[in-house]
């Protein structure tokens, strides 16, 4: 019987829910965070000492961690950018010569962010799968940042 109960309230909410589909937007009662200013409420799994630290911030935990990540994205969009090509980079590379001789030191290349060594290992690749992967990390290894 008691198993029984639960399903019967799973249903009643489900079809509260739905009944508050014909509600003005006032009415309809809006999830965490804010919708109509666009901020979206998740969680967020920190250490003690960083919590301490954040309720010590005068403008509050959510303030002060939309700060630290604007932060973050201003201080180098170049390695940002130089990031995501060599993750999209080894994604295709993953996939297109994942098989083929030197695979894994070319990957070890990529992240070590060592274009020389990189071009060494796929050079005996396929033409096209080559001059794809070389296409593709141009933005890869930011000028000076090769080992």
């Amino acid at each position: 019987m008691r198993r029984a109960r639960p399903r019967v309230r799973r249903r009643q909410r489900a079809a509260g829910r739905a009944s508050t589909a014909g509600w003005p937007r006032s009415r309809r009662r809006a999830g965490p965070g804010r919708p109509k200013l666009g901020v979206v409420s998740r969680e967020v799994s920190l250490l003690p000492r960083h919590w301490e630290w954040l309720e010590r911030q005068p403008s509050g935990i959510s303030a002060a961690l939309r700060r630290l990540v604007e932060e973050a994205i201003r201080r180098d969009p170049d390695e940002e950018r130089a990031r995501l090509a060599r993750e999209a980079a080894h994604r295709v590379m993953t996939a297109l010569a994942g098989d083929l001789p030197h695979y894994e030191e070319a990957a070890r290349a990529l992240f070590a962010r060592d274009s020389q060594r990189f071009a060494q290992q796929i050079r005996r690749w396929p033409a096209d799968i080559r001059d794809h992967l070389a296409r593709m990390v141009e933005g890869a290894f930011p000028p000076g940042d090769e080992s």
